[in-house]
Parts: C-alpha cells; structure tokens; sequence
C-alpha cells in the first residue's frame, strides 16, 4: 500500500498538478476526486503542445502522419485499459454524451420490449433509458437498490428481468454512496433470462479506483469521463461490443466502416489517454509487477484499490488518537461503516445539521468536499433514507493518512462546536 511506503507516495503526488494548493485559493487538502480527480502534469503538457499544432488528421505530410500515430496508440492503450481484445473503442463529448450514444442505439435498434435500470444509478443512464424506451415504445423498469448497502445486486436485477429485456443498464460504482456493483455477475443473470440484451455500464466513478476487465464482463458498452481519472475535460471513451457497434447510428452518408465519431476529434484526447496508461504502468512497475503492460496496469488497480481501502478505513474507524467518521454523535454513513465494496468514497450525513454548513466549514479550513442534496442528482440514494442533504468526502490513490487525519481534526470540531465559525 502507498501510505506505508512514503517515498513512492511522494512519487506519486509529484506527478500531479496542484496536489497541495488551489490555484486560486492556496493550500487545500483535495477531497473532491469524485467530481474530478487531480490531472497528470503529463496531461496537462500534453495538452498544450497538441494545442498547438496547426495540422490536422488524414493529410499527406509528416505532422498529419505522427497526428495519426498517436490516435492509434491511445486507441490500443484505450483497449488496452478496458482490457477488451474485440469491439470498438471511439471518443466522444463526454462519458454523459457517450452513455446516451449507446443507450439510444440500443433502444432504438432492438424490438419492443423492456429497458431496465436501478434506482442507485446516476441520472446519466437514468435520463438516457427513460428518454430513448419511450422515444422507442419500450416499457422502463428500475430495479430498486438497497438502501442501507448503496447498492443493487445480481439478485435484485434477476427479480426484474424477463425474455423480454432488450436493453440493461448498470452502474459500476455509485458516485453517491461509493458503493460498487459486480457487474459481471449482475450480466450473467440477465443474461441467464435475456441472452440478447444489451448490456451498457456507466463505469466513470469506478475508473479511477480499479481495474476494469471487459473481456470477463460479459456486457456491450462501458463509458468512461477520462477527467475523473487523471486525464482533463472535454472528451468521453467508450468501449462498444460487436454486436451493438453494428447497431443502426448516426454517422455521414457513405463513410467508410459505419464510424461511430463524428467530425474530427481532438488528438489531445487520445494523446493524454496515453497518459494515464503510461502513468498507471509505471505506477504497476513500481509497487513490482511482472510481464507486460496490461499485467502493470492489474498491478496499479491493485495498489490504487489498497490505499483507498487504506484511507477509507481511517476516514470511518479513526487513525491514531483520532475518532473516526463512524464513532462521532450524529454521523451516518451512507452505505454503512462496515462495507467491503466501498471504493474511495464517503458520503455522511450529520444529525439536525445542514450538510451545506458541513461543506462550508471544512473549506473554510482548506479542505475540499462536496454537498449532495435529495435532487435529481442524489434524490434516489437519499430519499429513502430520510436524509436531505449530505457531505462526500471522495479519495483517489494520491490522498494521504496526513490529509485523513486533518479531516477527522476538523470533523471532531465541527461535530463538539455547532455553532463554531
């Protein structure tokens, strides 16, 4: 694990861009990883030397031709992190556009029928099959999640699906509760009932915080927002199956190959895709893993998982003399204290207390968060625990015990002084 090896740990933190400080409002502790996690410095130089390049793709000359070359390397590398040796990877607006992409094609080219969902989903998946099974004429079914766990199971998918189930949606990891769903076993029951259904994952919380294996997964789509995972705004990777590819979509009259991206996309984007895969395999390399690039990559999921695990475990049972999230007066934990499929993530709510005052209090002391109230965003997840709003404290593999342990301080004083500046 990085916190018990310090060096490595500053390694880490130096090849990220404002680890410590806000370059707008000075020294902060970065807590916010779920709304987007730090950037790479590679990222970011990346970005602002292809900015700069006046060429553009498919042309006959040198700096068309690397242009070219590094769109085919970040696909490979795109591959290469969702580990699927077949379909197609494309890049599009946003993980948000790309989920509704699919969504659509998959609605829209598969008999009348069912789309079903969860009710732990992000409005993302939510907002898609809703829009597109009755733009379709299909019937929309959300399958409830548990709320004390934070999330849905295979069994509670299986209640749900029928033969005829033509589309599914999951979540990978709940941007919410930090909850994390199998997704593997949740297809293999849906497609124990509905073999043909597409099966679509909106994997954007989870990327950041584990490997993703497609290859065992047994789904159709899976949509990543690369700046929560290292990268930068202003692009969306997704990875489609044979079969839903060859679904009927938009694309130009008499393009070659049925492409499923439009107009000429940023190289940047496949270029600092790269970057994370370059990171994650020196990351692998250096907490010692063997073999090639993808079994690097295996071994800095491993690592990220067992650090945040690390953190989380701090954040809610105490470090030190310190009480943890779990023992102070009036916390709840969404999902519960005790939660092995926790990913990095903390959402609590304090009793008789506006969690806005929460936010505001811990920034006032450096320490970014972020409020979630019962909306269209979190509604979902909190109503049916009676919370209205609530603070997330999100991690990524780069946090520290150090930075933890601030928290807690603050936490602790928020928690004995109410009404406290």
């Amino acid at each position: 694990m990085l916190h018990t090896e310090p060096t490595l740990l500053q390694d880490v933190r130096a090849r990220f861009a404002h680890v410590e400080t806000c370059p707008f409002t000075g020294a902060r502790i970065f807590f916010e990883n779920a709304g987007g996690a730090l950037t790479l410095n590679s990222v970011v130089e990346t970005s602002a030397r292809l900015a700069a390049i006046p060429d553009n793709q498919g042309r006959a000359n040198g700096a068309s031709a690397a242009l070219m070359e590094m769109i085919a390397r970040g696909r490979e590398d795109m591959r290469l992190f969702f580990n699927a040796p077949g379909g197609e990877v494309i890049v599009g607006e946003s993980g948000t556009e790309l989920l509704f992409r699919l969504i659509r094609a998959a609605c829209l080219g598969t008999p009348e029928g069912v789309v079903l969902g969860s009710t732990v989903e992000h409005p993302a998946t939510r907002s898609a099959a809703d829009h597109w099974a009755r733009a379709a004429g299909k019937t929309y079914v959300l399958v409830a999640h548990d709320p004390a766990a934070g999330r849905v199971s295979a069994a509670a998918y299986a209640a749900d699906v029928t033969a005829q189930t033509r589309v599914a949606t999951i979540v990978h990891t709940s941007p919410v509760t930090g909850i994390g769903m199998d997704i593997a076993e949740i297809a293999a029951e849906i497609r124990r009932r509905a073999p043909a259904c597409f099966i679509i994952v909106d994997g954007i919380q989870h990327a950041a915080h584990g490997p993703i294996d497609i290859a065992s997964a047994g789904i159709d789509g899976y949509v990543v927002s690369p700046y929560k995972m290292f990268a930068r705004h202003g692009y969306g990777v997704a990875w489609l199956s044979e079969r839903l590819a060859a679904l009927p979509h938009e694309h130009l009259l008499d393009a070659p190959g049925d492409p499923w991206e439009f107009g000429t996309r940023d190289t940047a984007a496949y270029a600092t895709f790269t970057d994370v895969v370059d990171y994650l395999q020196w990351l692998g390399t250096s907490v010692g893993a063997k073999g090639g690039r993808r079994a690097c990559l295996e071994a800095a999921g491993g690592a990220i998982a067992a650090q945040e695990r690390a953190l989380c475990e701090a954040m809610l049972h105490g470090i030190g003399n310190r009480a943890g999230l779990a023992a102070l007066p009036g916390v709840q934990i969404i999902g519960g204290a005790e939660n092995p499929h926790r990913e990095g993530l903390v959402t609590f709510a304090l009793a008789g207390r506006d969690s806005a005052q929460v936010v505001e209090r811990l920034n006032a002391r450096g320490i970014r968060t972020h409020l979630r109230k019962a909306d269209h965003y979190s509604g979902s997840v909190l109503k049916p625990l009676g919370i209205e709003t609530s603070t997330r404290v999100s991690f990524c593999h780069y946090n520290s015990l150090d930075e933890v342990s601030a928290l807690l301080d603050a936490m602790a004083e928020i928690v004995d002084r109410p009404d406290g500046p």
